[in-house]
Formats: structure tokens, C-alpha cells, sequence
């Protein structure tokens, strides 16, 4: 079967919430609604590490961005963004269409488009470098599976990034 060659790179937890602060999580394993929109759409999902649980793992506490933005932790998101835009200038290369990044309003680390996290800081000042622009989306804060999905669609849809 021939590729579809179009792809999304979505925030670790959209794909695994279980990786999130625990009183934060908002689903029990993935956002199922979402990856299913993606999916019905034929978009394959490349998935973006998680700093926050690579630097303190599961049993981490709720943190503010400026409580992670230490040189420690900085270079822990730079060198994971090094990876990432790898993995971009690859798909790049061969001729695959990235239709953008979702993050996650108000993460320390995953926030694109609001009170930008660590990571994403990173991961787009290295895009800026190389020329590459991709858009953007954040799942909104108040976004829980189940529960207002169709609203969140119709958020998704006026970014038009699987259109």
C-alpha cells in the first residue's frame, strides 16, 4: 500500500496521558477522540518525547515553566529538540508533508502558541534556524476526553491542519 505521506507531530501526552503530573491527566491512556480525528484522515502521528518525564519521571510534581527553566533542563529540551528536527528534515527529504505540531496550552514544556513552554522554545527557535515553518495548535486547558469533543473539532478544524 503506498504511504500517505503526510504527518503530525503531537505532544507526548496526547498519545500517553499517563505520562502527565497526576493530578492533571485528562484521559486514561491516549486523547482517544483526537488520534481518532487524526487517523480518519489518513495523518500518521510522530509522537515528540516527553522532557518532563525523561528529567523527573513519574513521580514529579506540578511545576510552573519557571520553575523547569534551569541550564539543566534547557539542555535536556535543546538536545531532544536536535532530535526532533532531525526526524523533520528527514521526513523533509523524502518528500513527506508535515502539517504541523499539536502542544498543550499551558504546559511548562508544551505550550506553542500561548505562554510558550521550555521545549517548544527550543524545538522552534532550531526550526526558525533551518528555515522550516509548520503550524501550530495547542489543545486547550480545559479539554477533557469525553466531554467537549466537538467544540475541540471545531477548534482543530479552523487550524486547519488535516483539511
Amino acid at each position: 500500500m503506498k504511504r500517505g505521506r503526510k504527518i503530525i507531530l503531537v505532544s507526548h501526552c496526547i498519545l500517553n496521558q499517563n505520562t502527565v503530573v497526576k493530578p492533571l491527566a485528562r484521559a486514561k491512556g491516549a486523547y482517544t477522540k483526537i488520534v481518532e480525528e487524526i487517523l480518519n484522515h489518513e495523518i500518521g502521528i510522530h509522537q515528540l518525547p516527553c522532557p518532563e518525564f525523561i528529567y523527573l519521571g513519574l513521580q514529579r510534581k506540578p511545576m510552573e515553566k519557571e520553575e523547569y527553566d534551569t541550564s539543566q533542563y534547557r539542555s535536556l529540551c535543546k538536545n531532544l529538540s536536535k532530535t526532533v528536527l532531525q526526524i523533520i528534515k528527514e521526513y523533509l527529504k523524502n518528500g513527506y508533508e508535515i502539517l504541523g505540531i499539536i502542544g498543550i496550552e499551558n504546559s511548562p514544556s508544551c505550550d506553542i502558541n500561548g505562554k510558550k513552554g521550555i521545549f517548544m522554545e527550543e524545538l522552534f527557535n532550531l526550526l526558525k534556524q533551518s528555515n522550516i515553518s509548520l503550524k501550530t495548535l495547542d489543545i486547550p486547558e480545559e479539554y477533557e476526553e469525553g466531554k467537549n469533543f466537538s467544540t475541540l473539532k471545531n477548534y482543530c478544524q479552523s487550524y486547519k491542519l488535516w483539511q
